[in-house]
C-alpha cells in the first residue's frame, strides 16, 4: 500500500491552468521569439496579448503568428501593460490558457457592419465552436471578453447590440489604445492587426470564476447640463450653454490652459445610470473649446462632477471579496483605464499598485475604456478573477451567473 502512496497523491496535484509571459524586447521577432519560449507548453490551446503600439505592428503581426502557430492567437494595442511586474510600457503582456481547462473560441467583427443578425450569427459561431470541447455547461461556466478599437466612434452601439445577443452570458471587455497618442488603436487576429473592428472572445471553463468592475470615484453633487453634443464624435460643445472647456475648467478650478490628461484623471465627469456612477472620462480638449470623451455623451445629458476616492482601499475590498467566494485565485484578467495609471503614477505609488496586483494574480493592459455587459465606461477596473481549477477526481464548479451592471 504504501507503494502506492506517490501516485495517490499526484492524482489530487492541481495543475497549472493559465500561464503569464511578458518581454520588452522592441524588435519584433525577439518579442515574439521570447514570448514564445516562455509560453513554450504543449498544454496552451490559447494565446492572449496586450502590446505597445511602438512596436512595427505589421512585423509583429506576423512575427507572433508564425511563433504560435500551433494555436490561436488575439490581443490589441495598449495605453500599457500590465505584467508580473506591474505596470509596464513599451512591452508585450501575455497569457497562454491551457487545453485541459479551457475551451476558448474568437472572433473578429468589422464594427461598422455589426447589427443584430451578425451579432447573433456571432454569438452562435462561438458557442458552436466551444461546445465541440466544452469543459461544463455553457450557460453556466463561461464569460465573453471583448477587445475594441477604441478611437471607434461604433463602440457603444457595438457594445448594446452584442450584449442583446449574448443574453445572459456574463461580458466584460477593454478598449483598445496607442500609449495616449490618440492616433490609431488596433486589435489583432488571424495574423494581423487590425482598425474598426472588435474581437469577441468565448471562454468556457471548469475553473470558478466571476467577471467584475469597480471604481473609487466619489460624487461632489455638482451637475453639468450637456446642452450642446455631437454623440458620434464623442464631443461636448456646451455645458449649461456655455463652452464646455470653460465650464469643466471652472468646475475643477483651474486655468484653461492648464487642462490636461493628468487633470481629467483627478477631476472626472460622470452619469447617473438607475443608482449607479458611471465615468465618462474626458479625452482632450479642442481649439473650439469643445472636449472630446472616451465614451458617448448626448445632448441633454446631466453629468456629475466626481473626485477620486481610496483607489487601493476600493480595489482590495471587491477583489477580495469576490477570491473569498471562488477559492484560491489562478488568475485575474484586468482591463485598467489608464487614467487610473496616471492618478497612481502622479501619487507615486506604483510600487503599492505593484504589490496590489502581484497579490490577486493580475495581468492584464491600460485601457481607453472598459465594458461590462453593453456599458461602456471610464476609470474603472473590470474583468474577471479565475480559481484554482478543479484536482483531478473533482467535480467542476458551477460558476453563478453573475450578469451584472
Amino acid at each position: 500500500m504504501a507503494a502506492l502512496q506517490p501516485s495517490v497523491q499526484q492524482s489530487s496535484v492541481q495543475k497549472q491552468a493559465i500561464f503569464s509571459a511578458a518581454t520588452y524586447q522592441l524588435d519584433a521577432t525577439k518579442a515574439a521569439h521570447e514570448l514564445a519560449l516562455q509560453l513554450d507548453n504543449e498544454e496552451i490551446g490559447f494565446v492572449l496579448f496586450f502590446c505597445s503600439s511602438a512596436y512595427d505592428l505589421e512585423a509583429l503581426g506576423k512575427e507572433m503568428n508564425h511563433a504560435f502557430s500551433h494555436c490561436e492567437v488575439m490581443g490589441c494595442t495598449s495605453a500599457g501593460e500590465i505584467t508580473e511586474s506591474g505596470y509596464a510600457k513599451s512591452s508585450i503582456s501575455a497569457l497562454g490558457f491551457s487545453r485541459r481547462d479551457f475551451k476558448v473560441s474568437g472572433m473578429r467583427v468589422p464594427l461598422e457592419e455589426f447589427d443584430l443578425h451578425a451579432a447573433q450569427l456571432c454569438v452562435s459561431s462561438l458557442i458552436e465552436a466551444c461546445q465541440h470541447d466544452q469543459k461544463a455547461p455553457i450557460s453556466s461556466n463561461t464569460f465573453v471578453l471583448t477587445l475594441i478599437d477604441g478611437l471607434s466612434p461604433n463602440e457603444e452601439r457595438f457594445l448594446v447590440t452584442l450584449d442583446t445577443a449574448l443574453g445572459r452570458l456574463p461580458h466584460f471587455g477593454g478598449s483598445a489604445g496607442d500609449d495616449i497618442n490618440l492616433a490609431n488603436t488596433h486589435v489583432y487576429s488571424d495574423g494581423a492587426f487590425h482598425t474598426e473592428s472588435a474581437i469577441v472572445v468565448m471562454f468556457n471553463t471548469h475553473c470558478p470564476f466571476e467577471v467584475f468592475t469597480t471604481h473609487h470615484i466619489e460624487s461632489l453633487d455638482s451637475k453639468l447640463v450637456v446642452t450642446e453634443a455631437d454623440c458620434t464624435a464623442r464631443r461636448v460643445y456646451e455645458f449649461n450653454a456655455e463652452p464646455a472647456a470653460e465650464v469643466y475648467a471652472r468646475e475643477v478650478g483651474i486655468a484653461l490652459e492648464d487642462l490636461r490628461p493628468e487633470i481629467y484623471a483627478l477631476h472626472p465627469l460622470a452619469v447617473l445610470i438607475g443608482d449607479q456612477y458611471y465615468v465618462r472620462s474626458i479625452q482632450k480638449v479642442n481649439e473650439d473649446l469643445s472636449l472630446d470623451f472616451y465614451c458617448a455623451v448626448d445632448d441633454g445629458i446631466v453629468v456629475t462632477a466626481m473626485r477620486p476616492g481610496d483607489l487601493f482601499a476600493d480595489t482590495q475590498t471587491k477583489l477580495s471579496a469576490i477570491e473569498a467566494r471562488i477559492g484560491e485565485l489562478e488568475m485575474t484578467l484586468g482591463c485598467d483605464c489608464f487614467l487610473r495609471r496616471l492618478e497612481i503614477e502622479q501619487a507615486q505609488m506604483r510600487d503599492k499598485a505593484k504589490a496590489m496586483f502581484a497579490r490577486f494574480r493580475l495581468i492584464g493592459f491600460n485601457t481607453y475604456g472598459e465594458q461590462l455587459n453593453g456599458i461602456h465606461m471610464n476609470q474603472t477596473l473590470t474583468g474577471v478573477m479565475i480559481g484554482k481549477p478543479p484536482k483531478s477526481g473533482e467535480p467542476y464548479t458551477v460558476s453563478a451567473e453573475r450578469k451584472v451592471g
